[in-house]
Formats: structure tokens, C-alpha cells, sequence
């Protein structure tokens, strides 16, 4: 297993713990999940890099799922599916140097792993579904393409 996945896999746990635990510090969910588990230095620091990313923009994430979950309440998406959207769509929308079909990938591959048999294709729908919104391209990465005023997904959205 590559050292991104693993980072991704370490960094949705993270989001995982911070959702049951919203009032917790995030400095202190983050230094209790590496004291229970042992990763170098280089798979913690991009994990953390995700995690913060994802919880630092969580407002404009969870919009995103909102609008393309269509009558579905956020909270009622399991909580490992929920952070694993988050951190794929932070990815997304926000990690110019991640191209959004690895992030795709990647989140299919974790909801495989952490969720249910199904978890993989509900992951894979959303995720596409923001995919073809995205002012940017899908399989490189690189910088946003101009703003064309069409409906895509913004920082602001």
C-alpha cells in the first residue's frame, strides 16, 4: 500500500474520531489518534495535511454533499461514509496538486475497506456527480480551468 493511501486512510479515521467527538481540540483528537497508532513521519504529515484541509473548509464540503444528496439529511449518512466524502471532496475542490479521479479512486477504495460492501458505489455516485461540476480538470493535476459561469462547485459554494 502506497504511502498517499495510507495517509488518506489515517486522515479519514482522523475526520472520523473529530465527527464523534465534535467538541474535542483538534490538536488533542489529532496527538490521542498518532499516540494509538504508529506511522512515519511522512504518511502523519500528509494525513494531518488532509484532515486540517477538510475540517478547516467542512462548511463548503458539506454543502456539496447537501446539494447533490438530494433528500438525504447529512447526518443520516454513516459517519465513515460521511468523512470519507469529505476528505475525497476537499481533494477535489481545493488540492490543485491531487488529480479528482485519484481522489475518486482512492475514496472508493477506502469506503470498500472502512464501510460497507455498498459504500463503494454510494461513495462513487456523489463523488462523480461533483466531479463533472469541477472547474478543472478530471485526470491531471494542475491549476482551475476559467470560470465559464456555469454551475460548478466553488471555495464559496
Amino acid at each position: 500500500m502506497g504511502t498517499r493511501r495510507q495517509s488518506r486512510e489515517a486522515a479519514v479515521q482522523i475526520l472520523y474520531q473529530r465527527d464523534l467527538n465534535p467538541h474535542e481540540a483538534l490538536d488533542d483528537a489529532v496527538a490521542r489518534f498518532w499516540k494509538e497508532q504508529d506511522y512515519p513521519d511522512d504518511i502523519r504529515a500528509f494525513a494531518e495535511k488532509l484532515a486540517r484541509g477538510a475540517l478547516e473548509k467542512r462548511d463548503a464540503v458539506d454543502e456539496q454533499i447537501k446539494r447533490v444528496t438530494e433528500n438525504w439529511e447529512l447526518e443520516r449518512i454513516a459517519a465513515v461514509d460521511r468523512n470519507i466524502l469529505r476528505l475525497a471532496i476537499h481533494e477535489m475542490m481545493f488540492c490543485d496538486d491531487i488529480p479528482p479521479v485519484v481522489s475518486i479512486n482512492e475514496a472508493v477504495d477506502i469506503a470498500k475497506k472502512f464501510s460497507t460492501k455498498e459504500s463503494g458505489k454510494f461513495v462513487n455516485g456523489i463523488l462523480d456527480r461533483i466531479r463533472k461540476e469541477l472547474p478543472r480538470p478530471a485526470r491531471t493535476a494542475g491549476p482551475r480551468e476559467p470560470e465559464s459561469g456555469g454551475s460548478a462547485p466553488t471555495a464559496a459554494s
